[in-house]
Parts: C-alpha cells; sequence; structure tokens
C-alpha cells in the first residue's frame, strides 16, 4: 500500500518522468483511472463510440501546445494569442496557451459522426483524444460539469490523402524526439495500408490514417478547461470527420 510503490509503477509503465507538479490524487488511484481500461468515451456518449486504441503518455513541460492537422510544420509559427480559426485557416495549425503541465494520456478514438444514421454508419471520424492524466479523477469532470468547447474548425473541400493529427509542446518543438514524429517516413504506412498509425515521444503525439478516395474532411479543435472560459486546458481533441 505504499504510495511511492505505485508512483514508481506509474511512471514506469508510462515512461514519463516525475512532474514538478505533484497530483492531487493518490498514485495508485492514477493508476488505476491510466490502466483499467477507461477512456472519455466510456463516461460520455456511449453510444458513439466503435473502437479506440491507446497511443501512450507524453509530457507538458511548458504550458503552450502547437495544435496541427497536418505534420508539416507551418513557415512561420503562429503567435501565441493569434484567433485559433484565422490561424487554422491560414496555416493549418495555432498555438494553444494554459495548458495544464505534467502527464497527458493520449488514446486514437472512432466514433461515429453526429450527421450519420447510428444504425448504418460504418464509423467516418478519428479523433486523437488527449487528456491530463488525472481527469478522470476530478469532481468536475465526472460530474459533467466540464464540458469540451469547439475553437477552431477546418473544412478541406477536395480529396484528402490522410487524416491527420498533432500536439506538440511548443517548448520543445525543435528536440530531436520532436523532430521524430515530423518524421512521417519512419512511422507513417505506405498509401494502400488504412490501418491508423499513431508517433508518440516526451513531448509530441501525432496520428495519421491513410484515406481512400473522398470528397474531404472537416477538421476540428476542441478544448475542455477546468471550470469557465479562465480555467487551464486538461483535455485536447482533434477529430477528422469525412464530408
Amino acid at each position: 500500500m505504499q504510495e511511492s510503490i505505485w508512483r514508481f509503477a506509474y511512471l514506469r509503465d508510462l515512461q514519463v518522468p516525475l512532474p514538478l507538479r505533484p497530483p492531487p490524487f493518490h498514485w495508485s488511484n492514477l493508476y488505476a483511472s491510466t490502466f483499467d481500461g477507461s477512456h472519455s468515451y466510456k463516461f460520455r456518449q456511449r453510444e458513439r463510440h466503435i473502437d479506440w486504441m491507446r497511443i501512450g503518455a507524453f509530457f507538458f513541460d511548458s504550458p503552450a501546445a502547437l495544435l496541427m492537422e497536418t505534420l508539416a510544420l507551418p513557415r512561420k509559427i503562429p503567435e501565441a494569442g493569434q484567433d485559433p480559426q484565422k490561424s487554422v485557416m491560414a496555416s493549418g495549425a495555432f498555438v494553444l496557451t494554459n495548458i495544464r503541465t505534467g502527464i497527458w494520456i493520449a488514446d486514437l478514438q472512432l466514433v461515429r459522426c453526429p450527421v450519420c444514421n447510428l444504425n448504418t454508419c460504418e464509423g467516418t471520424m478519428q479523433i486523437l483524444d488527449t487528456r491530463a492524466a488525472e481527469l478522470f479523477l476530478e469532481e468536475g469532470y465526472q460530474s459533467g460539469s466540464w464540458d469540451y468547447v469547439e475553437i477552431a474548425s477546418h473544412k478541406i473541400e477536395k480529396h484528402s490523402s490522410s487524416a491527420t493529427g498533432a500536439i506538440f509542446d511548443l517548448k520543445h518543438l525543435h528536440s530531436p524526439h520532436s523532430v521524430g514524429v515530423l518524421d512521417v517516413k519512419s512511422w507513417m504506412g505506405k498509401a494502400d495500408d488504412w490501418q491508423p498509425k499513431a508517433s508518440i515521444c516526451l513531448n509530441a503525439v501525432a496520428v495519421n490514417t491513410n484515406l481512400q478516395h473522398n470528397d474531404g474532411l472537416h477538421v476540428r479543435f476542441e478544448v475542455m478547461r477546468s471550470g469557465g472560459s479562465d480555467g487551464d486546458v486538461v483535455s485536447i481533441r482533434i477529430s477528422q470527420q469525412l464530408i
């Protein structure tokens, strides 16, 4: 029952460092909520959920992140505070601030898109679903008072060869590990490989699924804050829905 044992096991199994800010929950409870098979759609909107896979854990060392709908860095990194919608339309990326630092969990979710007939939909929506490790233990999350808010979206009304989303700790954007995530040839599947692929390192995570012929994608960026518009960001979702 020693908490130090649970802390060691938690950091070992997630392969992340000890955060400077101790979590406000027991390490044993954190371990259980991370490894008991729970995911965000298990708590809400279960009727929309189809399948999921655990990508792993990464670490926000700073409270700022670069969110991208592609895996090619924009020529000029957007400035913090720039309007997310305008930034996404211009470069496919934006900087999100006020993020809760520490350990984050990353999952890839496959869900039914909101415009389909639920009885016939085969699943046309992919979500890179990330969260602060302690989110499931927070009272605001459990009560449902914390919810996702869309902060930017982009319709790509032409054939898209892949559905991609990426999140980088802005402080470590140019670190060797993060650059490895951007080296798409090292982890993406071949053009005729339709299985989702993911890459994760200490300070970044990315997903990619190659697509057959389509009419385009609707990309959405959503965040959950710890109460109110001024709260810290505790979850980020990047979704790609076939048009």
